[in-house]
């Protein structure tokens, strides 16, 4: 698939549960080869709307699309071969084994096929000397890494099957440390200059800024921003999104982040 088709398209999506709207009016394109930050406060909507474009979550109003089809139109299985996400909690309690965990993002293919898959998803997160220990036994940093290889394994048969997909990526960092937050992100950034499109929900913005070639910036329900980081990561946006006075920098081009006080209305 060309990089530059659009994969994904939010249309006039809301979502309401019971008395609250929990994302309004919501306009997005995603194309394949970019890599896109969803950032926000707590209960901005992030991730319902990583929710909504990986068809767990149907809009109230409004629609998605996935490759040009309503996303609501793809059996489960059709779904695994066009995207794979990565939640923010996976509690497994059975004994499965690191292996076993990776293979099952293959899903329906063959021993055959899928071995040198899950051999390559386990050989780049690192996790060689893992790969016979039961997940439970294992830091929370380590069985994220485990459940991102499982979703590699995933867009690898999707992309055998249907060509690149969309990856979509829950507070992909939040159990591991410093370097491997890095090395996660840096996978996904070789998943997108394959052609796939990259989303993920991050809090940490200086990761977000080194991470995507554009930010989304939600705040209640709504889009704030959208655009590349220079445009978005400003101290004026994130007093106003965050209520947090920052200074911000520059390195390398890039901006960055370092928070100094909160605005005075939230502090007495």
């Amino acid at each position: 698939m060309n990089a530059a088709v659009n994969m994904l398209t939010v249309a006039s999506a809301s979502v309401r549960i019971r008395q609250a709207t929990l994302l309004s009016g919501v306009d997005l394109d995603f194309r394949g080869g970019e890599t896109v930050a969803i950032v926000g406060p707590n209960g901005a909507g992030k991730s319902t709307l990583l929710r909504v474009l990986s068809g767990d979550q149907p809009c109230s109003e409004g629609q998605v699309l996935l490759k040009g089809r309503n996303l609501q139109q793809f059996s489960p299985r059709e779904l695994s071969q066009h995207r794979a996400m990565l939640s923010q909690h996976v509690n497994v309690t059975f004994p499965f084994r690191v292996e076993e965990i990776v293979m099952m993002g293959a899903g329906e293919q063959t021993r055959a096929v899928a071995q040198p898959l899950v051999d390559a998803a386990i050989e780049e997160l690192g996790l060689g000397a893992l790969r016979h220990r039961e997940l439970p036994t294992l830091s929370g940093g380590e069985q994220q890494r485990a459940h991102f290889a499982r979703v590699l394994v995933q867009l690898a048969c999707g992309e055998a099957a249907c060509g690149p997909g969309v990856l979509l990526l829950d507070e992909p960092t939040s159990s591991l440390d410093l370097r491997h937050q890095v090395g996660l992100l840096e996978i996904a950034k070789r998943r997108a200059r394959a052609g796939f499109a990259v989303i993920a929900v991050l809090h940490d913005l200086n990761l977000a800024v080194r991470f995507a070639d554009r930010i989304i910036v939600l705040n209640h329900g709504r889009v704030h921003a959208d655009g590349r980081t220079v445009e978005t990561i400003t101290a004026e946006l994130i007093h106003a999104v965050f209520r947090v006075r920052t200074a911000v920098g520059h390195d390398e081009g890039y901006p960055f982040v370092l928070p100094q006080r909160m605005h005075p209305v939230d502090i007495d």
